[in-house]
């Protein structure tokens, strides 16, 4: 087994702890970690010497469409909006990802690790993302969840697809009433499947798309919402209420002027993009002090970019600049990472440094939130990919 050794980095695990010493990593995992005094060096280690270096887990990007949405091509690449239906849990971001998509390359370069890659927001149910890698050739070998929650979308998105096409729904009580019968469907689905565990002449005619909404409706995986506006904030949590699933509100741009009620309601918020323009009237207030807000009231927050929106690199960018806003610093590198994988649902293997942990790791020449600061080794699944061979 190969054994890499990082020593005399400021190690700041994102678990409590932050301390000079190394991390020992056989294989894909952290195998031991301590203060640099109780150091034991494998003779057969790579060493590589952090000393002045900022050690962190690797970034993880929990909103994204690395992979389904290439930037260089147009319809060529754009996979991840099935525009012909405005429900279709059936689809499934792993089938149209594609690992040579150069924003993977940019993401591991600028230290994220792993990301949340997702359908669009064309329609109301768009169905499956996946939290994966940023590393490697084969899309099955580098997913750590799938599925890893149902996408949909309120607001002027689905609106603005099917009202052209003259289908429902033309109006946000359109998209509310298509999810919430999907929902029921889903819970009548589900009914049929648990009758036929002891009649096998109830089993309903298999459905992909209602298979996919009885995870959710089992609580299984959460549903993932686009919501930027504050009223489609309230109506994605009235309706996960109505129906007893897990809900994770995405973009969130008027999150602070809820922040109190979502603090209280549990729900946690994925914000961004920010370092982008008002692009529609529904981001009339976007503002970097988001984030901060969100997570002073207690919100559990992380920090997105949209990728390809705003380029996956710049996402220690975009910390940095609610930072400037006024987000506390901890609280901002928390939702780039340990927030980001406890959101995701895979806080067990990423997000922090700690032993038995993935060994996704990245040594900076200083804090990532300093403009000239870089990620001098990235290291994924105890890989370096950066310096690349």
């Amino acid at each position: 087994m190969k054994r890499l050794l990082i020593k005399n980095g400021l190690i700041k695990t994102m678990a409590g702890r932050e301390f000079m010493g190394y991390i020992l990593i056989e294989g894909a995992k952290i195998a031991a970690l301590g203060e640099t005094a109780d150091m034991d060096v494998p003779g057969d280690a790579t060493v590589i010497d952090a000393k002045g270096c900022l050690v962190l887990p690797g970034m993880i990007d929990a909103h994204c469409h690395v992979g389904i949405g290439e930037e260089i091509f147009r319809w060529e690449g754009e996979d991840f909006n099935e525009m012909t239906d405005p429900v279709t849990p059936d689809m499934r971001a792993i089938d149209g990802i594609n690992p040579e998509d150069e924003g993977f390359r940019d993401a591991r370069l600028g230290g994220v690790t792993a990301v949340f890659t997702v359908p669009g927001s064309a329609n109301v149910i768009g169905g499956t993302g996946v939290v994966m890698k940023t590393a490697g050739k084969i899309v099955d070998k580098m997913i750590i969840r799938d599925p890893a929650g149902m996408k949909i979308a309120f607001g002027e998105n689905p609106k603005m697809v099917y009202g052209e096409q003259k289908k429902m729904p033309m109006t946000r009580m359109g998209t509310a009433a298509l999810l919430r019968q999907s929902l029921v469907d889903a819970q009548t689905y589900k009914d049929k499947l648990d009758q036929g565990k002891s009649d096998p002449d109830k089993l309903p005619e298999r459905d992909l798309g209602l298979e996919g909404l009885v995870r959710v409706i089992n609580r299984e995986i959460p549903l993932r919402a686009h919501a930027h506006r504050a009223d489609d904030i309230m109506t994605a949590i009235r309706i996960a209420r109505e129906f007893d699933v897990d809900l994770v509100i995405e973009h969130c741009t008027e999150g602070h002027k809820i922040a109190e009620e979502l603090a209280e309601l549990g729900y946690p918020a994925v914000v961004g993009p920010l370092l982008t323009n008002r692009a529609k009237v529904e981001l009339k207030d976007k503002s970097f002090k988001t984030p901060g807000i969100l997570a002073e009231a207690g919100v559990k927050v992380a920090i997105m970019t949209d990728h390809s929106v705003t380029p996956i690199e710049q996402l220690p960018l975009c910390a940095a600049l609610a930072c400037k806003a006024g987000m506390d610093i901890e609280d901002a590198l928390r939702a780039i990472t340990i927030n980001s994988a406890e959101i995701l649902g895979v806080s067990d293997r990423i997000g922090s440094l700690e032993v038995g942990k993935d060994a996704d790791i990245v040594i900076w020449s200083e804090h990532p939130f300093i403009i000239t600061a870089s990620p001098l080794y990235v290291i994924v699944d105890g890989k370096i990919v950066k310096p690349e061979a």
